[in-house]
């Protein structure tokens, strides 16, 4: 065939080829139509017009672990010294003042010169690791296998309030968008009948700072958690007034639609607006998803024992986190569980009466969360976070107490592809200073994102012409913690 320049009748002119040339490329273009009707489902992790939806599934940057996180927070801050950091010189240097050598820290209550108040606990190692977790623990003691310990945490906030944000956001300050808010910013969801990001709160109290903890500070509002009620309608405002049928509903939902639609043209950057229109239409699809999600009447009487629901310490916690496991189950992306909403973890006095409660109430329901998960082929996609707001400190309050630690204390990680069984990280042998491998909260979030395939250096957001990311360009995945493939 020729190669001279044909011309057609629109004036455009094409080079010939040959039959080989033409079916290779023609065999390309088919190609490009299948890549291009799976575009609109799947957009590159981060800020995408193309996307029809801000919550459309996305790429990740690298292979994924988890599909989905839980984070179990223990309002107050847990004692890390008589839970998963053994310390046998607390008992050596007991009633004693903190040795010079170990420097001044700034305390909440200002009792740095209190002395040393010795751990009651016994401590003993367990699964194939020999991980040590002490007699307050004894179920999730056997979990110990699954456990990826990081001893060496460490915060900037010094009350409940700055350290609840910090940990929950980055930020001591309102304004930050949330971990969950980040998860689902970069990767979207999995399920269009629920919420991506989902909260709820144990007991009658309220955490500290409420929604900022999981709000989406800056970015769109659609990307905030939704908190679960306890008891009735999982979500506020969810039911249908029992006099409006189901087509008027949706025919007065199609026509709000269209008025949105049109009042929302002039205005593309109300991220409040978008939310709620789209919050509209998700409530109406989890009408029908979101109590079938939640019935716990589906499981077994041996699951729900399992979590706890059959003792009464227990049963609080046992439902929030059986309730987890159906989300993410279901394709939730991101699920937080406080325990001891209210800051009832602060055990500033009477230590040992307050944890034995604490955790006697949480310790059955989360080692029932990571055996259901793994029996449940769950376990491997599915990232579970444990941890408080800070520790406690080795000097005594009010004889019988522990202070506020944020200078080094211990977070957990289990199942979505991290290495379980040992501990990361060290503490100075009083448990005060975080020494080795130590992780500020950054990299504890940097670490998440990167076990559910995000890059937490390349998921940006620009506020105001501003680049931000979850880490504020100070925190690094800490990769030793992944379990090698």
């Amino acid at each position: 065939m020729s190669t001279e320049k044909l011309s057609n009748s629109a004036g455009l002119s094409h080079q010939a080829r040959s039959r080989r040339q033409m079916l290779l490329q023609c065999g390309g273009g088919f190609g490009s139509l299948a890549l291009a009707s799976l575009l609109p489902e799947l957009a590159i992790a981060g800020p995408s017009s193309e996307a029809p939806s801000p919550l459309a599934t996305k790429l990740t940057y690298h292979p994924a672990k988890a599909k989905s996180a839980i984070f179990l927070f223990m309002d107050g801050g847990p004692s890390h010294l008589d839970t998963f950091d053994p310390k046998p010189d607390l008992n050596k240097l007991a009633g004693k003042p903190i040795p010079e050598s170990f420097g001044r820290v700034l305390t909440a209550m200002g009792e740095f010169d209190s002395p040393i108040l010795p751990t009651q606990r016994k401590w003993a190692q367990h699964g194939e690791g020999g991980l040590w977790v002490s007699d307050w623990l004894p179920h999730t003691a056997k979990m110990a296998d699954e456990l990826a310990v990081i001893r060496s945490v460490w915060t900037n906030g010094i009350n409940h309030s700055g350290g609840i944000c910090q940990m929950n956001t980055g930020s001591q300050f309102a304004g930050r968008p949330s971990l969950g808010s980040w998860v689902t910013y970069g990767l979207g969801t999995e399920n269009e009948n629920l919420p991506a990001f989902v909260v709820m709160q144990e007991g009658k109290g309220r955490v500290i700072n409420g929604a900022r903890n999981w709000g989406a500070g800056f970015m769109p509002a659609v990307y905030q958690g939704t908190t679960m009620q306890r008891s009735g309608s999982p979500f506020t405002n969810l039911d249908r007034p029992q006099h409006i049928e189901g087509t008027q509903q949706r025919a007065a939902l199609d026509f709000l639609s269209q008025l949105n639609a049109a009042h929302a043209v002039e205005r593309a950057d109300n991220s409040e607006l978008e939310a709620r229109i789209r919050s509209f239409e998700l409530a109406y699809q989890m009408q029908s998803h979101a109590p079938e999600a939640v019935d716990l009447s589906q499981e077994t009487e041996a699951t729900k024992k399992l979590y706890g629901l059959d003792q009464k310490e227990t049963e609080d916690y046992g439902r929030q986190l059986l309730m987890a496991r159906r989300l993410v189950e279901r394709g939730v992306r991101f699920v937080q569980c406080y325990h001891g909403a209210g800051s009832k973890w602060d055990a500033h006095a009477k230590i040992e009466s307050n944890h034995t409660r604490m955790c006697g109430g949480m310790d059955l329901p989360v080692a029932g969360l990571i055996q259901d998960l793994k029996q449940r082929g769950l376990l491997d996609e599915t990232l579970i976070v444990w941890g408080g707001e800070f520790g406690r400190t080795p000097m005594s309050e009010k004889g019988d107490g522990r202070d506020h630690n944020p200078t080094g204390f211990t977070m957990w990680m289990a199942g979505g592809g991290v290495q379980g069984g040992q501990a990361y990280g060290t503490t100075d042998d009083l448990g005060l200073h975080a020494v080795e491998d130590r992780l500020h909260v950054h990299d504890i979030h940097s670490t998440v994102l990167h076990l559910m395939g995000i890059d937490h250096r390349k998921l940006v957001y620009l506020h105001k012409g501003r680049p931000e990311r979850i880490d504020q360009n100070e925190g690094r995945a800490y990769k030793k913690i992944v379990k090698a493939t």
